[in-house]
């Protein structure tokens, strides 16, 4: 199941009485090389983000300040996590709907991408989502 692809990867922490420090390396803590950083902060409250699937790119979500909810969909079936730590993230493989909700107050969302942006990579609607995730063999 492509949900099962999805996974929480935990990164290192190098602790200090002067605060801890995480790092990540490309190619060394994500199961792929990633070409685009990008966060979302001063989320209203209420809002949602997200609401949509990539055809090829692989992502992975950090929750660098506050906290938030990731609710997956691979069309067979769901999944949600809460994110509220800076030392993991939460990889998302390609072909999967994503919607991130219940942003707390001062949250960053922090997305590491395996590609440049490319809109044509985009689905934005879920119904054209599901149709072509259901074209796709079980296994992906």
């Amino acid at each position: 199941m492509p949900l099962d692809n999805c996974k929480l990867v935990n990164f290192p922490v190098i602790s200090d009485p002067r605060g801890n420090l995480t790092f990540i390396e490309s190619g060394q803590h994500l199961p792929f090389e990633f070409k685009r950083v990008y966060y979302l902060y001063d989320v209203p409250g209420g809002s949602e983000r997200g609401g949509h699937a990539h055809r090829n790119l692989s992502q992975v979500i950090i929750a660098m300040s506050g906290s938030f909810d990731v609710h997956l969909d691979d069309g067979r079936g769901k999944r949600s996590y809460h994110l509220n730590r800076s030392y993991y993230g939460l990889y998302i493989c390609p072909m999967i709907w994503r919607e991130i909700d219940n942003f707390s107050s001062g949250s960053v969302c922090m997305v590491l991408a395996s590609d440049h942006f490319d809109e044509s990579d985009y689905y934005r609607n879920h119904s054209e989502f599901l149709l072509a995730a259901k074209t796709l063999s079980p296994g992906r």
